[in-house]
């Protein structure tokens, strides 16, 4: 709280007494986080790292040893750490967890035993396989009870201990949150057996970034992916899904959120993270200062967490955090001695998270424990936990009775029939026959180049976006890598056939390249293999960051198109031409804001009607006209929460039909690893969802991106048509862990479309196995 120095601060805090009496989310939302000529600036040196970790998420453990818990991100090793927060710089490492690779996201919550010791659990949930786990603390033993499956690309992790002394578990995602509770069935004081139960799930208007727990006031401030907003709810124990407001916009983007809570009950200030700043505000949200980092180059912090508690070497706590500088990459703590005085704030080294109001509980056996209990008058009313319903919450439930394909088995949980998996039963489980080598560090999006002499001899070409290997892949169809080739952090990649090069007709495989913001074009030879050519490097306007990309030729014209977007959502088309002498030049003939201006990145061009679908990311599937001239007003195909369609929207492709009518858009959901399948004819009606499970020695596909298919036949091999899809953890066999390369799932479009569950269908019989792109 401000101290007795600093007069402007004091009157800051008589005045938050009163408003955290009355502090409401239209307060809030009228109330402004704009960052203002700073009152206090305060320079903070970057006090202990731990260097050589993937990582962008942060959070602390008041133990006995306090403890700094951070995610390793790295395909390889995965998992999440703690280290003694009070140790030397390099960070004494104490503890190491590998499940579920790829972590990003790892929280604590605090309790006491019956001996008043500290007690508690850590929390995290892995990418590849959205298994949330927990381990008892402080000492990490596995609580094998709370293991729960969340399909969906979360991006931030929070707990929150309630008035009535409940433990809770907020999972933010692709516009949406989970909220569960956190039950002890054996004995309160004892989280050896406890369990997640799902309470509800409600939704954001943004992806979340960071989250952070306000006790005092009773709100969670939640951040967003790449902006600057910051926004608040209130936290109950409810069902009600919360109203959620923004509190204002910072200086620059938000990188992480925190609290720093008062010894004064009712007053928390607001920490906000921005590149190496972090801004500080006091009820009622008003800015006090900036906290800076120094001692390191080109410092950029992702995550945010504070340790109030004294320890010998930070009197004061610290401030904890992942860091990224030209000195270290891991994680970095930052001594808060002074810092807190210097903003006019009283230190409050006496915070303890796992201290409980114990007020009466809201959860009664009334409503079977299974939902919240309130008296209407008449008796207890009910609000039941999600998966459960009745009266008095007695019998359990399945999202939309497990899709007609499973038996629900408890509440929300689906024994599915054989053929079916994934939300509900909702999705046809196919298996790959193949994969490509592990090839580069991150690997996005793949294309299928045909044959013009031997389809069996076709090739799949697939991008490496990351520095690691960036450029592209070239594997035959049984997922040899034959060939890599230098590009600049290539995102998506497509085919061009037969265009006119100067005298030569050749074949081209074109990708927005993100390290030089160019569009890059390279030939393919008869044989499949990529070569340069002159004006292969074509450059975009100042100040425009590429992102997706995708091809069309005009039925009417035979014109070359290049499409290109950026995240702001603005599309550019090019006319692709060439020189009497075969050199490539661009001309830009056209620019619009595709779909409702969220971030795009896939598209697929389906030539013979003269359109391209569009994929935004958080919200929906768009249709535009796709020649020049053509009407800019986009038709929404499929809508993010339809019922059908999940965020994010990540690669879209076309499978060619027997006619112009007949055939296929495929589009991947990232955040549930499935694939959804609409009719090429308007008004595209949804046809099923798949997902690619384990089968014939490959791994199945998590986390997907990039998808690619053809139903022309390509030999024996894939005589009805392939299926190339991205997997963003490729598992080894033997349980040896991820690699740290990327690899792509191979699937005969047969599996998919003539699956045994759809085959009645006839979706087969539309396609075109004998589509010649060159015709």
């Amino acid at each position: 709280m401000p101290g007795r120095a600093h007069p402007a601060q004091q009157k800051i805090y008589s005045a938050a007494m009163a408003f955290s009496r009355r502090l409401t989310a239209a307060a809030l939302l009228a109330s402004t986080l704009s960052i203002q000529a700073a009152a206090v600036d305060v320079e903070i040196p970057v006090s202990a790292v731990i260097s050589d970790l993937e990582s962008d998420w942060a959070s602390v453990y008041y133990g006995k040893t306090p403890l700094l818990f951070g995610n390793d991100g790295t395909a390889a090793t995965g998992g999440w750490l703690a280290w003694d927060l009070n140790s030397a710089s390099p960070l004494n490492q104490v503890h190491a967890e590998t499940p579920g690779r790829r972590t990003k996201l790892v929280t604590t919550i605090h309790g006491r035993d019956d001996d008043k010791k500290p007690t508690g659990l850590a929390i995290s949930i892995g990418q590849p396989d959205s298994v949330l786990r927990a381990w008892e603390l402080p000492d990490f033993d596995k609580v094998t009870s709370a293991r729960s499956t969340v399909l969906g690309d979360w991006s931030a992790l929070c707990s929150w201990k309630s008035p009535s002394g409940h433990d809770y578990v907020y999972l933010f995602g692709k516009k949406g949150a989970k909220v569960f509770l956190v039950r002890k069935d054996k004995d309160e004081d004892d989280y050896e057996d406890a369990k997640f139960v799902e309470i509800q799930t409600f939704a954001l208007s943004v992806e979340a970034s960071g989250c952070a727990t306000a006790p005092s006031l009773g709100k969670m401030f939640v951040s967003a992916d790449d902006d600057k907003d910051v926004y608040v709810f209130d936290l109950a124990e409810s069902t009600a899904a919360p109203a959620i407001s923004k509190i204002g916009e910072a200086e620059d983007d938000v990188t992480g959120v925190a609290v720093y809570v008062s010894a004064t009950t009712g007053v928390d200030y607001l920490l906000v993270a921005m590149e190496d700043t972090v801004a500080v505000y006091g009820p009622p949200f008003d800015f006090i200062g900036n906290l800076k980092l120094v001692g390191q180059e080109d410092i950029e912090i992702q995550g945010l967490a504070v340790y109030q508690g004294s320890t010998s070497k930070y009197p004061s706590g610290v401030l904890a955090y992942a860091i990224e500088s030209d000195e270290v990459n891991g994680f970095g703590v930052s001594s808060l001695d002074g810092a807190i005085q210097e903003l006019g704030l009283e230190v409050n080294t006496k915070y303890d998270p796992s201290l409980e109001c114990k007020k009466s509980s809201p959860i009664c056996s009334s409503c079977s424990n299974n939902g919240f209990c309130a008296q209407n008058g008449k008796g207890i009313e009910c609000s039941c936990f999600a998966g459960w319903q009745g009266k008095t919450c007695n019998t359990y439930t399945c999202e939309d009775n497990c899709s007609g394909n499973g038996q629900c088995v408890g509440p929300n949980q689906c024994k599915c029939k054989t053929g079916w998996g994934g939300l509900h039963c909702s999705f046809v489980v196919v298996q790959p026959v193949a994969e490509t080598d592990a090839n580069g560090g991150d690997g996005d999006d793949p294309a299928i180049w045909i044959s013009p002499s031997d389809r069996s001899q076709s090739r799949i070409i697939t991008t490496t976006k990351s520095e690691q290997g960036a450029g592209l892949g070239v594997f035959d169809l049984s997922g040899k890598l034959l060939q890599t080739i230098a590009a600049g952090e290539p995102n998506n990649v497509d085919i061009i056939y037969n265009f006119q090069a100067g005298p030569r007709k050749i074949d081209l495989a074109y990708a927005a390249c993100r390290a030089d913001n160019t569009l890059c074009l390279f030939e393919i030879t008869p044989n499949g293999t990529l070569t340069p050519l002159p004006g292969g490097s074509q450059p975009t306007p100042p100040d425009y960051d590429v992102y997706g990309s995708c091809t069309y030729r005009s039925p009417t014209t035979q014109k070359q198109y290049l499409f290109v977007n950026a995240k702001s959502a603005q599309y550019l088309q090019y006319e692709l031409a060439a020189t009497a002498n075969g050199t490539l030049t661009t001309t830009l003939v056209r620019s619009f804001t595709a779909g409702s201006g969220g971030q795009v990145e896939g598209c697929v061009a389906d030539e013979a009607n003269g359109v391209v679908f569009i994929g935004e990311e958080p919200r929906a599937l768009w249709r535009y006209e796709a020649e020049p001239d053509g009407d800019l007003a986009g038709v929404e195909v499929a809508v993010v929460g339809d019922g059908y369609l999940r965020a994010d929207v990540e690669g879209v492709a076309l499978v060619v039909g027997r006619t112009r009518e007949e055939g296929f858009v495929v589009v991947s959901n990232q955040g549930v690893s499935a694939y959804n399948v609409y009719r090429r004819k308007a008004p595209h009606e949804f046809v099923m969802a798949f997902t690619i499970g384990a089968g014939e020695g490959v791994d199945g596909v998590t986390n997907t991106d990039g998808v690619a298919a053809v139903g022309t036949g390509l030999g024996e091999r894939f005589p009805k048509g392939l299926v190339v899809v991205h997997d963003d953890a490729n598992e080894l066999t033997g349980g040896k862990g991820t690699s740290e390369e990327a690899s792509f799932k191979l699937v005969p479009l047969e599996r998919i479309l003539g699956a045994d569950v759809v085959k009645a269908l006839g979706l087969m019989d539309e396609v075109d196995s004998d589509w010649d792109p060159r015709a």
